[in-house]
């Protein structure tokens, strides 16, 4: 019983303790302080009573302190709030609180004993947690909705531009997540309500803005709001919430609802923030919009009707230029190459708008790359893409064909080409007409820079692999070593006196493999002519005419017995003296030229067959030699009838009147007509054997595959180079199939089996 009476006598004096130091944290009263000696008392009194060891003692002490919190937050925690309501609420909530943490504090400490032995050995919660739990228990539930709707009450007044105290927001959200110990109270029971209050809220401004703001105003409204509530969060919510709440407030101002209601707005549309060049702010509609699912498809479609509409602009105005009449061939090429510089020049605003305002999306690329295909596909006045832009790089690359542009300027622009090659799908006819361009500029001595020459083909290659460029590569190592040779075949020569072909001679010896089919004849070579050659390697051989061949024959088979030379005089040049009653004068004129005049020595008139029959050449190019001769600008030759067609009926005489102010001119041989079709040609005929290769690849890698799968997966592994066409494409299918390379399934049709091959059986490339 004493021990009781004991415990008792403690237990008030503790409760005198505890009411003294709730007077001293409620009122403040200066007279009152919780002393030293206060302490040191009640932590001596309640250690006397652990001392004892009793487990009623001890269970006792725990009730107490728990029940002491229970007591004080019932009497007097509790009423004080509940006369309180909004904003005063808050903050008698959060004066509560300090109260409460100071209180839990000191007693803890008080009753520490409870801490360091009775409450491990017994796996109870710690004085502090049971302190703050009892908060948790009689305050928090009790009024957690009233404060939650206070808050947010606060905030809405906060978005509508009052002016509040955040740190009373800023204390009393602490309270939901230290005060609480968990954060499911502070995403369950508030945050959870404010993105609901911050969803209708945004939603309502929407609606609003959308009919009273111009796109600007209504973007730049929206900027704001973002801002703001990064701000808010920064200041009194916890930091989880930011991703969230910015979500709401992206979703509610900028969905796609809202953003093609803004798109559809008078004197605001995107378009016309392109049509204006406004960057800025279309790179603010963007950071906007970006991060918003399918928001920015409405963008994307317009982005892409803005370039069609550009490209579909400059191709009309390039096909108007073509179906004038009047303009000459050299009119109608300067009008071509201003036109594939405004459709760069275009690209490379599409693309600022693509990498420095849409980040390189791909909607933005893909949308860019469909309108630009259109112009891609269709060509300008019967001319593909793959053609305009191998001519423009012939325009920029040979000698007298660009402006006087520095060699930054065209390194710039061959970087702009290669880009615009991106968006053309015919790559390989791009390839081939440029491989044909670069012989003609290489082999007549028609590039003006040798440097830009490789650097691009260099390019392609880094962009589109060696497949494209390797026949180039070639071409140019070509030129490398015939320059070498040239200067051997000097040094043969000056040691070889009998050799001497009593003429100056140039030749230029090419691989096969590596230039264009360049078309062989047997003319007739005279020999008294003064020319220069170039030759390919072959491996056959043509007995031909003239010392100058024999001389080179001769000096080639010093170096190697293993190749063969072919001789196409198509591509040879020479100069030659023609007598007139004025003025002697030079020609520079091809081989074909040159061997039909020469004709002339022997005879004052000649026919069109007997010139035919003495040059031994096709039709087709005796057409093209005397209409350059007789038809032309220098009328070397007098024709009867004087018609402006060559046919078989006409007689050919020596002009000896004819006169220039030049003594040295060029006679230009027209190009044959069918040559575009003859590259096409060639073109379409190795299509045939990639689209071939790749359809025994992917058949022998899946053994057994759809029909149309197999058309479709075909079609994506070709389009690095070219895009095939569909009907084509079935057709090599069909054709493998009567080749025993696939089979049908017997059970499915639309099934097709890969057969093993025997190892004769092979799918040859023409040229890589």
């Amino acid at each position: 019983m004493a021990k009781s009476t004991d415990f008792v006598q403690t237990w008030d004096l503790m409760e005198e303790g505890i009411m003294k130091l709730t007077n001293i944290l409620e009122v403040g009263k200066p007279e009152l302080q919780f002393t030293c000696a206060d302490r040191i008392m009640l932590y001596s009194a309640i250690y006397d009573l652990y001392a004892v060891k009793s487990y009623q003692a001890e269970q006792k002490l725990y009730d107490k302190y728990v029940e002491s919190f229970g007591d004080y937050i019932t009497s007097t925690v509790l009423p004080s709030l509940r006369l309180k309501h909004g904003e005063f609420m808050l903050q008698e909530l959060v004066r509560r609180w300090s109260i409460h943490k100071t209180l839990v504090r000191v007693l803890s400490r008080l009753f520490q004993i409870l801490d360091r032995f009775y409450v491990p050995r017994k796996s109870l919660p710690t004085l502090n947690e049971v302190g703050f739990s009892c908060f948790q228990k009689l305050v928090y539930q009790e009024l957690n909705g009233e404060i939650r709707d206070a808050v947010i009450s606060v905030i809405h007044k906060e978005r509508e531009g009052e002016r509040i105290d955040r740190s009373l927001l800023k204390n009393v959200v602490d309270i939901f997540i230290i005060g609480m110990g968990k954060m499911d109270y502070y995403e369950n029971d508030f945050e959870a309500a404010l993105l609901n209050d911050t969803a209708s809220y945004y939603s309502r401004k929407a609606s609003n803005w959308t009919l009273e703001d111009s796109c600007q105003d209504y973007l730049l409204k929206a900027v704001e709001c973002l801002k703001q509530e990064k701000e808010r969060v920064f200041h009194y919510l916890h930091s989880s919430s930011e991703t969230k709440l910015l979500a709401i407030v992206r979703h509610e101002l900028l969905s796609s609802v809202y953003a093609t209601q803004l798109l559809e707005q008078e004197h605001s549309r995107f378009h016309a923030l392109l049509r204006d060049d406004q960057v800025q702010k279309l790179s603010r509609m963007y950071e906007l919009f970006f991060v918003i699912p399918k928001a920015l498809d409405p963008f994307a479609d317009i982005f892409k009707q803005h370039v069609t509409a550009e490209v579909m602009a400059l191709v009309n105005q390039a096909e108007d230029a073509a179906s004038n009449a009047k303009l000459d061939k050299k009119a109608a090429g300067l009008q071509q190459q201003v036109f594939m510089r405004k459709v760069i020049e275009l690209l490379e605003k599409c693309l600022a708008y693509l990498n420095d305002c849409f980040m390189g999306h791909l909607l933005f690329d893909k949308a860019l790359m469909e309108a630009f295909q259109i112009f891609c596909d269709k060509g300008v006045a019967g001319s593909s893409s793959a053609e305009l832009l191998a001519t423009f790089c012939d325009y920029i690359l040979k000698k007298g064909g660009q402006e006087k542009l520095s060699d930054d300027a065209i390194e710039e622009t061959l970087d702009k080409v290669v880009k615009l090659l991106t968006y053309i799908s015919d790559k390989d006819l791009f390839a081939e007409f440029y491989r044909k361009k670069l012989a003609r500029r290489l082999l007549f001595d028609k590039s003006a820079n040798d440097e830009h020459e490789r650097s691009t083909i260099t390019k392609l290659k880094q962009q589109y692999g060696c497949l494209l460029t390797s026949q180039m590569e070639g071409m140019v190592k070509d030129l490398m070593i015939a320059r070498q040779d040239q200067a051997i075949f000097e040094e043969y020569l000056r040691n070889n006196p009998h050799a001497n072909p009593g003429t100056e001679l140039t030749v230029t010896v090419l691989t096969a493999g590596f230039w264009p089919n360049f078309k062989y004849s047997g003319l007739n070579l005279p020999a008294e002519m003064v020319i220069i050659l170039i030759i390919m390697c072959f491996y056959l051989t043509f007995l031909l005419q003239g010392k100058c061949v024999e001389v080179f024959r001769e000096f080639y088979q010093t170096k190697t017995k293993q190749r063969k030379l072919t001789w196409i005089h198509s591509l040879g040049t020479c100069n030659i003296y023609g007598n007139f009653e004025q003025k002697t004068m030079e020609l520079i004129v091809t081989t074909y030229q040159a061997s039909t005049l020469l004709l002339f020595n022997a005879s004052d008139k000649l026919s069109y067959k007997d010139i035919m029959a003495q040059l031994n050449l096709p039709d087709e190019d005796v057409v093209r030699v005397l209409h350059s001769l007789s038809c032309g600008k220098y009328k070397i030759l007098y024709k009867e009838p004087k018609t402006k067609t060559i046919s078989h009926n006409d007689v050919f005489e020596f002009n000896s009147k004819f006169t220039d102010k030049m003594r040295r001119i060029k006679i230009p041989l027209p190009s044959p007509v069918e040559e575009k079709k003859v590259i096409e040609d060639v073109v379409d005929k190795d299509r045939r054997y990639i689209i071939d290769a790749s359809i025994v690849q992917i058949m022998k890698s899946r053994k057994v595959l759809d029909y149309q799968q197999l058309v479709t997966t075909c079609i994506e592994h070709l389009a690095y180079k070219f895009k095939p066409n569909v009907r084509a494409i079935k057709m090599r299918i069909e054709i493998l199939m009567e080749r025993d390379y696939l089979e049908r399934d017997m059970k499915n049709p639309n099934l097709l089996k890969y057969l093993l091959l025997n190892f004769a059986q092979a799918i040859w490339y023409p040229r890589s």
